[in-house]
C-alpha cells in the first residue's frame, strides 16, 4: 500500500514514516522543509530515512500551493493519507497569524480536495490538536466536550479543520479520522518545545523558563505510542454506516483524542528530566503565557474503544531516551 505523510520531515511525520517503512509500505513524505525551526534537523530526518529504507520518496512542495501540489502528486497512486503537516506552535500564532492560516486551513482544503477527487484514496487521517479545549476546565478533557472558545489562533484553526473535514465527510462521504494530540516528545523532537529547550539549557548550564510559576500540568506523550495510534486509524477508516462516531458524527469522521492518559506536574517532569541529565536546573519563574493553558488531560476511552490504543510508555522511561538521544546528535 502507498501512504502518502505529509510534514514528512516534522517530528511525528518522520517516525511514522518509519513505522510504516518498516513494516513494507511505500511511503511518499511531502514537506516544505520551512525555517520555523531548524532546517537542518528536518533534512537530517529525512537523510535518515533515505539511508535506511528504499521505499521512501520525498517531495520538498508547499501544499498549500494546489497546482504544485497535484503536480507533484500526479505520478502516485495514494491510497492512505497522514495529514501532519502544519504551521505548529501556540505561541508563534501571536505574532506570525497569516502562516496559519496558509498552512493549516488552505492546506488541509487542499488534501481532503486531492482526496475526494482521487479514484485511489480510502481514508485521509489528520492533525488536529489538544489546543482546541481552551480553557477547558473540566478533565480529563473528552471528544464529546465544547470546543468553541479557543484562546489561540493555531487552536482555531484546527477546530476549523475538524469542521471542514465534517462538511467534506458529509458531502462527498470522504472516510477521515482527525487526532487531538497532547504534548508528544521523544527522539527526533522539535526544538521549540519544552522537552528540548530544558534539555539544552540544563546541559549548558543555563537556566530555564517555568511558565505560570510552575503550577501546570500536561499530558506527555512518548511517539512511539503516538505512532502506535495514527498506525491503528490508518488502517481502520471510519464506516459510512449512519452510527454515531467518536467526537459526534453520523457521516464517515471521526476524532479521537491521542495522549497518555496521564496529566503530570510540570515540576515532576523537570525533577524527572533533571535525574536523566545528571543536572539540577536553574528555573526562572515566569507568568503565564497568551494563548497557553494550565492543564491538559486526554480521555482516549474512545481510541481505546474502538481501535485498542494503549499507550504504554511513561516518562520514567520515555525522558532517558529522548536525553540519550539528544546526546548522541548534538555530540554531547
Amino acid at each position: 500500500m502507498t501512504f502518502l505523510v505529509t510534514g514528512a520531515a516534522g517530528f511525528i511525520g518522520y517516525h511514522l514514516s518509519e513505522r510504516l517503512l518498516s513494516r513494507g509500505e511505500r511511503v511518499i513524505g511531502i514537506d516544505n522543509v520551512n525555517d520555523y525551526y531548524s532546517p537542518t534537523l528536518k533534512r537530517d530526518r529525512i537523510a535518515d530515512l533515505k539511508r535506511r529504507h528504499n521505499g521512501f520518496t520525498f517531495i520538498e512542495q508547499d501544499f498549500a500551493d494546489f497546482e504544485g501540489l497535484k503536480t507533484a502528486l500526479a505520478p502516485h497512486r495514494i491510497e492512505r493519507i497522514a495529514h501532519l503537516g502544519a504551521q505548529a506552535g501556540v505561541r508563534y500564532s501571536l505574532t506570525n497569524p497569516h502562516a496559519y492560516v496558509h498552512s493549516n486551513l488552505v492546506g488541509h482544503l487542499n488534501f481532503m480536495e486531492y482526496a475526494r477527487h482521487s479514484d485511489s484514496v480510502e481514508h485521509l487521517v489528520y492533525a488536529s490538536s489538544s489546543s482546541v479545549y481552551g480553557k477547558n476546565e473540566k478533565l480529563p478533557f473528552s471528544v464529546e466536550d465544547r470546543v468553541d472558545q479557543p484562546i489561540s489562533l493555531y487552536a482555531a484553526t484546527k477546530k476549523a479543520d475538524e469542521l471542514m473535514s465534517e462538511t467534506y465527510s458529509h458531502l462527498y462521504r470522504l472516510p477521515q479520522t482527525g487526532l487531538r494530540f497532547f504534548t508528544v516528545y521523544g527522539p527526533w523532537g522539535r526544538p521549540d518545545m519544552a522537552m528540548w529547550l530544558f534539555t539544552d539549557a540544563l546541559l549548558k548550564g543555563e537556566p530555564i523558563q517555568v511558565f505560570n510559576g510552575g503550577d501546570m500540568r500536561r499530558d506527555f506523550t512518548y511517539v512511539d505510542d503516538i505512532v502506535s495510534g495514527i498506525v491503528a486509524c490508518l488502517d481502520n477508516p471510519p464506516p459510512d454506516d449512519g452510527s454515531v462516531k467518536a467526537g459526534g458524527s453520523v457521516s464517515p469522521h471521526r476524532v479521537y483524542n491521542i495522549g497518555n492518559h496521564r496529566s503530570e506536574e510540570l515540576m515532576h517532569m523537570i525533577a524527572v528530566l533533571e535525574k536523566a541529565v545528571g543536572k539540577t536546573a536553574i528555573k526562572q519563574f515566569e507568568p503565564m503565557q497568551p494563548g497557553d493553558v494550565k492543564d491538559t488531560f486526554a480521555d482516549i476511552s474512545a481510541i481505546e474503544r474502538d481501535l485498542g490504543f494503549h499507550p504504554t510508555t511513561s516518562i520514567e522511561e520515555g525522558i532517558p531516551r529522548f536525553v540519550d538521544w539528544f546526546r548522541t546528535y548534538h555530540g554531547v
